[in-house]
């Protein structure tokens, strides 16, 4: 049998990265989308949803043309750190990023708005500021919306392979992922390994929903 370890830690770390960064930018495009209604914003929430309805190896192409050495992105990377941005373990969380935002995105988008109005309209005549209301009334009155985005947001970085494929490549020990081994482990009949490689994404993932429907039931 083959070692996992490699593919299941990349896998965590891509995942956890991932989930950080379309984190960050899923709540600020969230409330973007939810108190800034025009239809630039809808604009770039369709665009936004993209990641959703695109084949995985068409958003990987995207993003491989957008980060590839022939690209101004690529090229800036590559003088900045002295190497390609594709073909490695950061182009990997890069394809998980953008494969997870959507799913961060319309959770707690919906969240955002389904807050009384009265309540926001309450808290500016108390004198909150803007970045106050942000922080201390809307983000906790979000609260279901932000953990459902992130448990979602995660499982779906765990289990992405094609984007990841077409980016990252699949390397043995530098870019391969638990589902890009499993993928690699049934094209050359080691069904064993497949198995138990399905059986650690099973339980990773299923561990996480359970998790979360702890914590909302203790809310």
């Amino acid at each position: 049998m083959s070692d996992i370890s490699f593919p299941l830690y990349l896998s965590l770390k891509v995942s956890i990265l991932a989930t950080v960064i379309a984190f960050v930018i899923g709540v600020l495009l969230a409330a973007l989308f939810a108190f800034r209604k025009n239809g630039w914003t809808r604009l770039l929430s369709l665009i936004t949803t993209l990641p959703l309805i695109l084949p995985p190896t068409v958003l990987g192409y995207y993003i491989l043309v957008t980060l590839g050495r022939n690209s101004w992105l690529g090229q800036t990377y590559e003088q900045i750190v002295g190497q390609p941005l594709v073909f490695t373990w950061q182009a990997a969380v890069i394809a998980a990023s953008i494969a997870a935002l959507p799913l961060l995105v319309r959770p707690i988008q919906a969240s955002f708005e389904s807050i009384d109005e009265e309540v926001i309209e309450a808290a500016k005549i108390d004198g909150a500021a803007r970045r106050e209301l942000f922080v201390h009334v809307i983000l906790p009155l979000s609260y279901k919306g932000i953990i459902g985005g992130i448990v979602m947001g995660f499982a779906r970085a765990m289990g992405e392979f094609g984007a990841t494929l077409m980016v990252a490549g699949n390397i043995p020990g530098r870019t391969q992922t638990l589902s890009i081994a499993i993928y690699d482990a049934v094209q050359a009949n080691r069904m064993e390994d497949a198995h138990l490689m399905v059986l650690i994404l099973s339980i990773i993932t299923i561990s996480i929903l359970l998790v979360f429907e702890f914590v909302l039931r203790k809310k």
